[in-house]
């Protein structure tokens, strides 16, 4: 029996050994699907923050492997196959739960977290000349306009860092 096995046994049926909580395969009792774990919804602008922010969410939970492919679906014989299922059916949850309906609709049905991920990145995460321009753009009318000196700076610096992530300077 594996280690993953034991913990989901020990999980489930009350055994005496404590469940290993480091392992990727881990999910709290309390954790669910539909949970929000990010501050704003993914939409057509704000990939990037978006998707730092749900990184830093999967890292804190040691689900990265889930979405950049380290952790591959074990064959169907094999005994974490239920194990790795679940815990991908659970990002798969917090992933699309965390998204607008019309970009949830268009990953509906991929198979697996890393799937949405890829098409996510494949869509959004390229760099992107027209939405630095329309940063630039931005900047350029952004006023301090009444507001205190570090809600401008505040607002200035958020859209050099999208600007940097949207069109890293070599």
């Amino acid at each position: 029996m594996t280690n993953n096995q034991t913990n989901n046994l020990n999980q489930n049926n009350g055994g005496t050994n404590p469940p290993d909580t480091n392992t990727p395969y881990y999910i709290h009792a309390s954790e669910y699907s539909k949970q929000m774990h990010v501050n704003d919804a993914l939409n057509d602008s704000n990939y990037g923050d978006w998707s730092q922010d749900m990184m830093n969410f999967l890292f804190a939970k040691n689900k990265t492997g889930f979405i950049d492919g380290t952790i591959k679906n074990p064959e169907i014989t094999s005994p974490d196959y239920l194990t790795w299922m679940r815990c991908d059916a659970m990002i798969k949850g917090w992933l699309t739960t965390s998204m607008e309906k019309d970009i949830r609709n268009s990953v509906r049905y991929a198979e697996t977290a890393s799937e949405i991920w890829s098409d996510l990145l494949e869509r959004f995460g390229k760099e992107s000349a027209p939405r630095a321009f329309e940063l630039k753009q931005q900047i350029a009318v952004t006023l301090q306009d009444g507001t205190s000196v570090s809600a401008y700076f505040s607002k200035l610096r958020t859209l050099w860092d999208e600007i940097e992530s949207v069109f890293p300077t070599p």
